[in-house]
C-alpha cells in the first residue's frame, strides 16, 4: 500500500511543511470515484508558480457589468474582487466587448457584478444582448454568478442561453447577517440552489471556508443543501483575509480545518466533481491547503501551490493541466477546451526532470515546469 505520508515528506517544497497526520490518514481511507486531476490556470488573474507556467493570453477573461461598484461591501470582500475584472456597463458595452474577445480567439467568460442590498445582480438590461450573443457565436461558453434568484430570474437566465450559473452557498444565518449584511436567510439560498439544478444550466455553486471571519461556521450545512440538490460539480475557495476591513478582521482559516472539510466534502458529495477554486490564502497556508485537497481526491486545482503537482503524481493520480477557468470544469468535461483539447498530461518522470532541469539553469527558483507550454492534445 502506497504510504501517503512518506509521498508528501519526498516532494521538497512541502518537506518542512508539518500536516495533520490523522487528516492525511482519513483522506486515504476515503474512496473516490476517479484518479484523475486537473490544474487549471485562469486567465482572468495574474498567476505565477514555480512548477506550471500560466496559460497566457486572455481565454477566460472575467467581465463585470458594474465595474468594481457593489452595494453590499461584504466584510470578506469589498468589492476588491471586482476591480480587476473587465467592466461592460451596459449591454452594447458587453456586445462590443464579446466581438473583440472572439476575433482574438477568446473561448468564454465569466460574466458577474456587484450585488444590490438584496444580493441580486440587477442582469435584466442584458438577457436580450447575451442571447444575441449565444446566437451570434453558439461555441462562445458564458458562465454566469446568478447571487440569489427566484424562478423567473432563473428562466431568464436558462432563455439567455447561459452555460453555467454559479452562487455562494451559505449555510449560516450569522454569517448571512453579519457578513454579507443581508435580511436574507439560509432558506434564500437553499431555494436558489434548487432552482438553479432545474434548469438546464450547469450549476456550479461555491462554499467559502472560513466566510465567518475566518472560522469555520455554516459550511457543514451548505455541503447538506447541496447533498439535497446535487449540482453539477461544486467549487470550494478559502476566505482570503486580506480584503477584511480593520475594524473587522478575518483571521487565516487553519489548514488542517480546512483539509478536514475537505474529507468532509468528499464524503458527503462522493460522486460530484469537487474544485479548489483560485481564491485562497497564499504562502505555506496556501501549500499546506492544496496539498490537503490533492489527497482528499478533488477532481480539479486552480493556480495550484508548489508542490501540489508533484504530490498527485506521486499520489499515483493522472495529472493534466488546463488553461480555463476552474468554474467550468463539469466532471471531466472542460467547458472552456471540449473543442480544442489544450490539455498535457504529465507523469512522475516528467516532472522530477524538468525539476531537476531548473534548478541546473535556474538555481534562483526550485521544482519549476515553467518551460512546459499547455498545448498538447492529449484527449
Amino acid at each position: 500500500m502506497l504510504d501517503w505520508k512518506g509521498a508528501v515528506g519526498r516532494v521538497e517544497a512541502l518537506e518542512d511543511i508539518s500536516f495533520d497526520d490523522s487528516i492525511i490518514d482519513k483522506l486515504q481511507q476515503t474512496p473516490r470515484s476517479d484518479n484523475l486531476i486537473n490544474f487549471y490556470t485562469p486567465s482572468f488573474k495574474a498567476y505565477s508558480s514555480t512548477e506550471l507556467a500560466s496559460c497566457g493570453g486572455n481565454a477566460w477573461p472575467a467581465v463585470s457589468i458594474t465595474g468594481a461598484d457593489c452595494k453590499l461591501q461584504c466584510d470578506h470582500c469589498k468589492a476588491a474582487i471586482l476591480e480587476p475584472m473587465i467592466p461592460a456597463r451596459t449591454p452594447e458595452e458587453l456586445w462590443r466587448l464579446v466581438n473583440g474577445m472572439v476575433e482574438s480567439g477568446t473561448q468564454g467568460m465569466l460574466l458577474t457584478g456587484g450585488s444590490n442590498h438584496q444580493n441580486k445582480v440587477e442582469y435584466d438590461p442584458y438577457y436580450s444582448t447575451i442571447r444575441r450573443i449565444k446566437d451570434e457565436f453558439p461555441e462562445f461558453k458564458i458562465a454566469m454568478h446568478t447571487a440569489l434568484v427566484d424562478e423567473d430570474i432563473a428562466l431568464s437566465m436558462e432563455q439567455s442561453g447561459i452555460d453555467a450559473a454559479m452562487m455562494d452557498v451559505i449555510g449560516a444565518q450569522k454569517t448571512i447577517t453579519e457578513v454579507y449584511h443581508l435580511k436574507r436567510s439560509e432558506d434564500d439560498f437553499e431555494q436558489t440552489l434548487e432552482i438553479l439544478v432545474n434548469t438546464k444550466m450547469k450549476v456550479v455553486p461555491h462554499i467559502v471556508i472560513g466566510l465567518h471571519y475566518g472560522r469555520l461556521l455554516g459550511e457543514w450545512n451548505a455541503l447538506a443543501m447541496l447533498k439535497r440538490h446535487t449540482p453539477d460539480a461544486v467549487v470550494l475557495v478559502v476566505v482570503m483575509p486580506q480584503y477584511a476591513p480593520e475594524k473587522r478582521p478575518f483571521v487565516t482559516p487553519d489548514a488542517d480545518a480546512v483539509g478536514s472539510f475537505f474529507l468532509d466534502a468528499r464524503i458527503a458529495l462522493p460522486e460530484t466533481p469537487l474544485l479548489l477554486g483560485c481564491a485562497r490564502p497564499s504562502g505555506i497556508a496556501k501549500m499546506k491547503i492544496d496539498a490537503y485537497a490533492v489527497m482528499a481526491g478533488v477532481s480539479g486545482i486552480a493556480h495550484p501551490a508548489d508542490g501540489a503537482v508533484e504530490l498527485a503524481a506521486r499520489l499515483e493520480k493522472r495529472v493534466k493541466v488546463t488553461p480555463s477557468c476552474c468554474s467550468i470544469a463539469i466532471g471531466d468535461e472542460v467547458m472552456a477546451v471540449e473543442t480544442t483539447n489544450d490539455a498535457i498530461e504529465l507523469d512522475l518522470d516528467t516532472i522530477l526532470a524538468h525539476e531537476k532541469a531548473n534548478k541546473r539553469h535556474f538555481p534562483a527558483t526550485a521544482s519549476a515546469l515553467s518551460k512546459i507550454k499547455v498545448v498538447s492534445d492529449v484527449a
